[in-house]
């Protein structure tokens, strides 16, 4: 009973603040600041932010285990669909690396859960490292088929990588991070682009424009957000546009590895077809050749 009595006094008091908070983030935006900070440290089960990134999320509005609530749970969303893309990979016998990219887009949805439910240094690194792995992974997809020395583009990845996770573990790159992951998606540009141009089959060429189509809103909801978080923050609903962003890159890592899967099919004879579950969602279905 006395638990009960100090539950419910702790929970007035937390809404009492938060009340306050709101009442501030019209009138104080430099109060609000602070008092977002202190709310945080009553609040928050994990201590203090040591992150060097936050997003246009109030901490803990949704419980106190949970910083950011909007932003973990959707990357539950990324995590079905690349079991989905994992499963498909598996049951048709897809060469390894493309169960092995599905695998990477799990682990980099996990990673982001356990970054924005914490908001913590080491679990910001779960995130961004395994962006950076996946980015590898996919250069790897795309460049190897015309790699002529078929060693050495693994081998090169491979350490890039572990060196990587070593100079992210020791530096906070901050800006330097973002430029580095950009120039990794670009680098995949030319590639996907002469896929496209090559495939001339509608179907394919449909997956192609959904991750244009994704990739271009993600990225506008992930500016949005940062950009014009101070007036977010005064609306009377967030549309959390970082929490879109994950479930657009969801999507968009799904149909690349659709497309990357129906264009190595391609390569190597085995007939590849879009076909669609209860008619909207694509997947790749394959048909080998028999063998004597």
């Amino acid at each position: 009973m006395l638990e009960m009595v100090r539950r419910s006094s702790y929970d007035g008091e937390l809404g009492r603040r938060r009340n306050f908070i709101s009442w501030i983030r019209a009138h104080d935006s430099g109060t609000l600041k602070y008092l977002k900070m202190v709310d945080t440290m009553v609040s928050s089960f994990w201590g203090p932010v040591t992150s060097t990134t936050e997003w246009c999320e109030r901490n803990y509005s949704h419980s106190s285990y949970i910083a950011e609530f909007y932003n973990t749970i959707s990357n539950i969303p990324c995590i079905i669909l690349a079991l989905i893309g994992l499963i498909n990979a598996l049951r048709q016998r897809f060469e390894k690396r493309f169960s092995i990219l599905h695998i990477s887009n799990m682990i980099l949805s996990i990673g982001s859960m356990l970054f924005h439910a914490t908001l913590q240094h080491v679990q910001q690194q779960s995130d961004e490292t395994p962006m950076v792995w996946e980015m590898l992974l996919y250069i790897y997809v795309l460049y190897s088929p015309d790699w002529h020395y078929r060693s050495t583009m693994p081998t090169f990845l491979f350490l890039y990588g572990i060196a990587f996770a070593i100079a992210h573990s020791q530096v906070r790159f901050g800006i330097g991070f973002k430029v580095h992951y950009i120039i990794l998606c670009l680098l995949c540009v030319p590639r996907m682009y002469k896929y496209y141009l090559y495939t001339k089959e509608a179907s394919a060429k449909r997956l192609a424009k959904l991750y244009v189509l994704t990739i271009f809103l993600a990225s506008l909801c992930w500016l949005s957000d940062r950009i014009f978080c101070k007036k977010i923050s005064m609306w009377p609903i967030n549309p959390q546009g970082h929490a879109l962003w994950h479930v657009l890159m969801g999507f968009n890592s799904y149909f690349a590895n659709a497309f990357l899967m129906f264009c190595r099919a391609q390569q190597l004879g085995w007939s590849p077809k879009v076909k669609h579950f209860m008619g909207l969602f694509p997947y790749v279905k394959i048909q080998k050749p028999k063998t004597l």
